[in-house]
């Protein structure tokens, strides 16, 4: 199969950067265009909610690349101008300001949509943080804010009441999961979280959610909860999760389920793949469809998509990764930890706010030694390795994961 003469990326975020760096860097020297919804340039997420928003980075310092950079890949980007619809089979992108974009493949990069309350868009102080704009509004916010409410205690959630409760503003972290993580990490590390947020000052309520927004002349002052309870605020927070941005697809005959749905090779149609928060592939080591919001998957899948655009045949296999900071504690997380499997503290301890933890089945047992990892299993690998404050043990730790012991 010969390259493509053109691409067309549509998503100017990590994903879609990512897609257009590694086609360059391997070889691609056709026609390169990147469609992105927002006037900024390509920047990163991650510290949105940590640097950003606590001011330690100046909103700029968040950009993925230089102007010379972008400039040196030879692309045409084509921002502040959001995809409207798709024709798969003529390759062609219509926009919001009426342009029709062609190219021999397209690459879908539109990353995620965050959820909203109720009401939401119609009272003053209540905030979403998704994007740099997201990010730097809510850091004017909590300037001046004396009281915060965050509305979600998963991973987004959480690291903004680490961020807002550092900048002494009085936190509460509402959310439906039994602690804050616990869903995705598991009760027994879920509970070490919820303990960090509470030595740092942050209220908690946990297992419930938001009944609705309080609000005097369309400017919030709290959220009622279920039991009638008023927690007051002057900002209030919404981190209940993101939607893949699909909505545009809607006409285009692409399978949309959970995200743009795609084989193994993250082609959608032939001519089309997806790339990034917004793709659902088939995960050949996991034997199921997978979609994964994280940083670091952008940035691998990306380089799987344009080793596929330019001929390759490369499943797309990773093991999962993420990670957090709150407070003085970064945490990472090989694999996909399954909430109610056992959970074994193979170094360090939980007092000693420095662990690696490994998760695995009942009949999973370990044997770890020195700096070299041996690990003997009565049934099953272990499907996730954790590292609490210990980023080299949990790296070292994480080899004995495979694509098919990390499955969720």
């Amino acid at each position: 199969m010969r390259a493509p003469r053109s691409v067309l990326v549509v998503g100017a975020s990590a994903a879609g950067l990512g897609t257009a760096e590694a086609l360059r860097r391997k070889g691609y020297a056709g026609r390169l265009t990147v469609l992105g919804a927002e006037h900024r340039l390509p920047y990163d997420r991650p510290p949105l909610s940590k640097q950003v928003l606590s001011g330690a980075w100046e909103p700029e310092r968040a950009g993925l690349r230089s102007r010379d950079a972008l400039d040196a890949l030879d692309a045409e980007f084509v921002l502040g101008d959001a995809a409207v619809s798709l024709d798969p089979e003529a390759r062609a992108v219509r926009t919001a300001a009426g342009r029709t974009l062609r190219a021999e493949a397209v690459v879908l990069a539109t990353g995620l949509r965050p959820r909203r309350l109720p009401g939401q868009d119609d009272v003053d102080g209540v905030h979403v943080l998704r994007t740099l704009d997201d990010a730097v509004a809510l850091r004017g916010a909590l300037e001046r804010a004396r009281r915060v409410v965050v509305v979600g205690n998963g991973v987004l959630g959480a690291e903004v009441a680490a961020t807002a409760a550092a900048s002494g503003a009085r936190t509460s972290l509402v959310g439906l999961q039994p602690a804050p993580l616990s869903e995705q990490l598991g009760e027994r590390v879920g509970g070490l979280v919820a303990r960090l947020h509470a030595r740092n000052g942050v209220r908690q309520y946990h297992g419930t959610g938001v009944e609705e927004l309080v609000h005097e002349q369309a400017r919030a002052t709290g959220v009622r909860l279920p039991s009638g309870e008023v927690l007051p605020a002057d900002v209030v927070v919404v981190a209940v999760g993101c939607t893949p941005a699909t909505e545009w697809l809607a006409t285009s005959g692409l399978r949309l389920d959970d995200g743009i749905v795609c084989d193994a090779r993250c082609r959608a149609a032939d001519g089309v793949y997806a790339v990034g928060d917004a793709a659902r592939w088939y995960h050949e080591g996991l034997g199921a469809h997978v979609r994964l919001e994280n940083r670091t998957n952008a940035t691998t899948q990306a380089g799987a998509v344009a080793a596929n655009l330019l001929g390759g045949d490369v499943a797309y296999a990773p093991v999962p990764y993420f990670w957090t900071d709150q407070f003085d504690v970064k945490i990472q997380v090989f694999g996909t930890p399954r909430p109610g499997a056992e959970v074994s503290f193979v170094e360090g301890d939980e007092e000693g706010g420095r662990f690696v933890a490994v998760y695995g089945g009942e009949r999973t047992r370990a044997v770890y030694g020195g700096e070299r990892t041996r690990a003997v299993h009565g049934g099953e690998r272990p499907h996730a390795v954790l590292g609490w404050n210990m980023a080299k043990q949990a790296r070292l730790h994480s080899r004995s994961l495979s694509t098919a012991g990390a499955a969720a």
